[in-house]
């Protein structure tokens, strides 16, 4: 389930648009996880990744850096990752498109607060995973999110660890993922040629024994 989603402007990190569940299954320390969220855009920059994860106690924080704003989107662990990125990705194309020209523009926080209506009827199309069969903006271009990094928010809040180290993360691991594919296709291609030589060798010994113990 998405319980929050908070938008704002990378370059002084002011919050721009804000929804918050309405009931109180996101329980009495949504305030807490709000301000941690006001914290986390003050760290965030343009060379830091595009989409990041970061756990926050029994939450996760999903975000998506884009054109200066940084779109951010608090669930349950048990929420899909590909149903996050694919409701944020939802929320950017709409927001650009409805107050992009603006956003450099503004200096009062929340100044679209009333994007918060769309942000109420995105959030119901990304419930659950039965929504994937109904959203075209679900689709192979999201399956890359498997391999988006994960990291504590106490490391990137309490210990300043840099949100740029994620994607400098995120590249060593792809990188050594590629290493390995090709690591196992290279064996597996030796491993073959050796079965075809072990082959071409039985047949020829064969030839032999039959040519000269049988004529």
């Amino acid at each position: 389930m998405i319980l929050m989603t908070m938008i704002a402007r990378v370059a002084d990190g002011l919050p721009l648009a804000a929804s918050m569940q309405d009931d109180q299954q996101a329980g009495q320390n949504m305030l807490e996880y709000q301000n941690m969220a006001k914290q986390l855009f003050k760290k965030i920059n343009a060379q830091s990744p595009e989409r990041f994860s970061l756990e926050a106690g029994a939450l996760i924080f999903h975000c998506l850096n884009e054109r200066g704003v940084v779109y951010l989107a608090l669930c349950e662990k048990s929420y899909s990752k590909r149903l996050a990125y694919g409701y944020l990705e939802d929320l950017q194309n709409e927001f650009q498109l409805q107050f992009g020209a603006r956003v450099s523009t503004v200096s009062r926080p929340y100044s679209f607060i009333e994007f918060d209506t769309y942000m109420q009827k995105a959030k119901k199309s990304y419930l659950d995973s039965r929504a994937r069969r109904n959203l075209t903006s679900i689709n192979t271009e999201l399956q890359d999110v498997q391999r988006i990094m994960v990291q504590n928010i106490d490391d990137v809040l309490q210990r300043g660890e840099a949100l740029s180290e994620l994607d400098n993360k995120a590249s060593n691991l792809s990188s050594l993922s590629q290493k390995y594919r090709q690591d196992a296709k290279y064996l597996n291609l030796r491993s073959s040629y050796a079965k075809i030589a072990a082959v071409v060798v039985i047949v020829i010994l064969f030839l032999f024994y039959v040519r000269f113990w049988w004529f």
